[in-house]
C-alpha cells in the first residue's frame, strides 16, 4: 500500500492541564515549539485550541492569530487546523477565528454526549461555522462522533453547505460516545467507501484507544491523528514527553505497513488544499 498517510497533530485540547503531563504546551509559545518538534517527526496538520494563563480554553481570536502566525512562520508549509470546539466557547463565537483563514477548521455536524456533558451542535450553528468557512475558504474537517454524522456531512457535501473533498475524522474513544470498537471502524469505512467514495477519512482514538485506532486506520488505508490532546501517555506506565514522540509511534505504524508518511506537500495534494 503506497497511498501517503497523513498524522495529524493534536497538540492542546481544552482538556489536558500541565498537572496531568508537564509536557502539555499551553501557552502560544509552548505550542508553537511543541509543533515545530511534532512537524519534524513527520506530523503534516496541526490540530490546534488555545488557552488561558490559568489553562482554561478559549476561542479568543487575538490568541489563535499569534499561534497561527507562528506556525506559519515556524512550521512553513504545515496544514493548521483550527478547533470549533463547544468547550472553548459558546455560540458563534465558537467560529470567531475563521477570519483568520487557516487552512482548515474542525466542524462538528452533531450533537452527542461527553464525559459529563451534552455537545451540543445545533442545526442552525452547523449551518453558521460551514457557511464561514465556505466564505473564508477553510477546508472543514468533519468530526464524526456517531454514524449519522457521518451520513450528515455526506448530506451537507452534496448540498454545497461543506466544499470542496470531503474529510471525515472517525472519533473513538470519548466516554459516552462512541467506543473504541473495532467492527464499527469497519462499518464507517465501509460506508465512507459507499457513500463517498471520493472522500478522505481519519482515524482519531481518545485514551489508550489512541494507538489502536492509529493502527487500524494506518492498515485500512486512511489517515490518522494523534497528540497530547487526545492521549497523555505512551503506555499505562509512562506519561508521553511530548507531541513529537506520539508522532514518530504512529509514524512507525506507517513503516509496518508499508505506507509512507504524507509530507506537507503531499497532504495538501490529498486534501485539494491551496499551496503553502
Amino acid at each position: 500500500m503506497s497511498t501517503p498517510c497523513i498524522i495529524c497533530v493534536a497538540i492542546t485540547g481544552s482538556v489536558p492541564r500541565k498537572e496531568n503531563n508537564p509536557a502539555v504546551p499551553i501557552t502560544v509559545a509552548e505550542q508553537i515549539e511543541s509543533t515545530h518538534e511534532a512537524f519534524e517527526a513527520g506530523a503534516s496538520i496541526a490540530h490546534c485550541h488555545v488557552r488561558n494563563d490559568d489553562e482554561t480554553p478559549t476561542s479568543d481570536p487575538e490568541k489563535f492569530g499569534r499561534l497561527l502566525e507562528g506556525l506559519n512562520t515556524h512550521c512553513p508549509g504545515m496544514i493548521v487546523q483550527l478547533s470549533t470546539g463547544g468547550r472553548s466557547g459558546t455560540g458563534k463565537d465558537r467560529g470567531g477565528m475563521l477570519s483568520l483563514r487557516p487552512d482548515m477548521a474542525s466542524l462538528s455536524v452533531g450533537s452527542n454526549n461527553f464525559p459529563t456533558r451534552v455537545y451540543e451542535n445545533s442545526p442552525d450553528l452547523v449551518d453558521w461555522l460551514a457557511s464561514e468557512m465556505r466564505t473564508y475558504e477553510v477546508k472543514p474537517e468533519v468530526e464524526a462522533f456517531d454514524l449519522s454524522h457521518i451520513h450528515q456531512a455526506v448530506k451537507m457535501n452534496r448540498e454545497g453547505r461543506i466544499a470542496g473533498t470531503l474529510y471525515v475524522q472517525f472519533v473513538m474513544g470519548v466516554k459516552n460516545a462512541m467506543p473504541v470498537d473495532k467492527d464499527v471502524f469497519d462499518y464507517y469505512v465501509k460506508t465512507m467507501q459507499r457513500l463517498a467514495p471520493e472522500a478522505q477519512w481519519c482515524g482519531a482514538g481518545v485514551g489508550p484507544g489512541q494507538i489502536q485506532v492509529n493502527e487500524w486506520a494506518i492498515a485500512a488505508g486512511g489517515h490518522t491523528r494523534t497528540g497530547l490532546e487526545d492521549n497523555m501517555r505512551l503506555n499505562r506506565e509512562t506519561l508521553a514527553p511530548s507531541n513529537a514522540a506520539l508522532v514518530a509511534r504512529a509514524a512507525e505504524l506507517c513503516e509496518k505497513y508499508e505506507r509512507p508518511v504524507a509530507s506537507w506537500r503531499e497532504a495538501r495534494e490529498i486534501l485539494g488544499l491551496r499551496a503553502a
